[in-house]
C-alpha cells in the first residue's frame, strides 16, 4: 500500500526529535511549522475553554491531554477536572484551558484526539469488566495496540477497570501455538522453560494451548505460570480449572465478546484476555468549547 507524504516543512516549530514520545509525534505531524489558520485568523486576545463529553463514558488520556496543551504553549493554565478513570456523564468537564486563545485552538485537534481515542478504549474496558460482575475473573489486555500508543492504551486499559498483560516480547514468555510447532516434544519444551527461568528469575512464562489433552500435558512441567485456554467452550475451560487448581493460573482467550463473558468468567478462569480492548474500540464524543 502506498502512503502519501506530506510536502516537507522548512523550520518547523515541532519536529520529532523522540519517536517514542506519542505527543511529540502528534504535534509534529498536526502543526509542523506553524497554525496557519489560528496565526492569520485568530487575535492575540487571551480567553477560557473547558473539553467536555457529549456522551457517558470512562474518562481517559485527560492528562495527555493537558500535556498535549503545555507543550503547545507553557504560557496556557490547564486544570484537569475529572482524572483519567473517573465515570462522566454526557456535558461533563473534563479539562479546562485558559491564555491565549491561538494556542487553544492550536492544540485543540491533539489534545480531542487522545482523550477521545483513550476514552473509548477505557470505557469498553469497564464494559467487559461489568461483565464479569462480582467474580474474581479479570479483564486482560493484549499487544493488540495502535503502533507508537501501546503505553498510553494500556493506561487506558487499567483506567477502565481492566489488567495489563506483558507490554511487549521483552517482559514475559508466552508460547503460542506456532512456537509449540518449532519445539513439540515436551522434554525439549521442558529444558527450554528451565534454561528461561536461569537466565530470567522472576518472569513468568505462559503456554496455549487449545485441548484438555495439552492442559495435561503442560500441567507436568516445571516453571509454568500461566496457561492460555484458546478458544475452548465453557465446559472445556472449567475442566481445565478443575485439572490445574492451585497449581498455575489459567487465562481464556480467543471469541470474547460482551455476551459470551459473563458464562466464560463463571467457570472460574483467572483472566479472560481481549483484544478488541485497544484494536476495536469506538472513540468517544468528546469537544472544545470556547468560554
Amino acid at each position: 500500500m502506498r502512503v502519501a507524504r506530506p510536502r516537507p516543512i522548512q523550520n518547523s516549530k515541532f519536529k520529532i526529535q523522540n519517536s517514542s514520545d506519542p505527543i511529540a509525534i502528534a504535534l509534529a505531524e498536526d502543526i509542523g511549522a506553524g497554525d496557519l489558520t489560528s496565526k492569520y485568523f485568530v487575535g492575540p486576545e487571551r480567553g477560557r475553554g473547558r473539553i467536555f463529553a457529549k456522551e457517558r463514558a470512562i474518562a481517559a488520556g485527560v492528562e495527555v491531554a493537558a500535556e498535549v496543551f503545555r507543550r503547545v504553549d507553557p504560557k496556557l493554565k490547564v486544570r484537569v477536572v475529572r482524572k483519567s478513570g473517573s465515570r462522566v456523564a454526557k456535558g461533563a468537564t473534563v479539562l479546562e484551558i485558559s491564555g491565549p486563545v491561538r494556542s487553544i485552538l492550536t492544540g485543540e485537534r491533539v489534545a480531542l484526539n487522545f482523550i477521545q481515542r483513550l476514552s473509548g478504549v477505557a470505557t469498553l474496558t469497564r464494559s467487559f469488566v461489568d461483565a464479569v460482575g462480582p467474580r474474581r475473573t479479570r479483564i486482560l489486555d493484549t499487544r493488540k495496540t495502535t503502533p507508537g500508543l501501546r503505553a498510553l492504551e494500556k493506561a487506558a486499559v487499567v483506567a477502565g477497570g481492566g489488567v495489563n498483560h506483558r507490554f511487549g516480547l521483552f517482559d514475559m514468555v508466552m508460547v503460542k501455538d506456532n512456537h509449540l510447532l518449532a519445539s513439540a516434544k515436551l522434554p525439549a519444551l521442558q529444558k527450554a522453560i528451565r534454561k528461561f527461568r536461569r537466565e530470567n528469575p522472576g518472569l513468568r512464562v505462559e503456554l496455549e494451548a487449545d485441548t484438555l489433552r495439552q492442559v495435561r500435558n503442560f500441567l507436568s512441567l516445571d516453571g509454568v505460570d500461566v496457561i492460555l485456554l484458546d478458544n475452548m467452550k465453557p465446559a472445556d475451560i472449567a475442566g481445565a480449572v478443575r485439572l490445574g487448581a492451585g497449581r498455575v493460573q489459567f487465562e481464556a482467550s480467543g471469541g470474547v465478546a460482551l455476551e459470551t463473558v459473563p458464562a466464560i468468567a463463571a467457570t472460574g478462569v483467572d483472566f479472560i484476555s481481549v483484544g478488541a480492548l485497544t484494536h476495536s474500540a469506538r472513540a468517544i464524543d468528546f469537544s472544545l468549547e470556547l468560554l
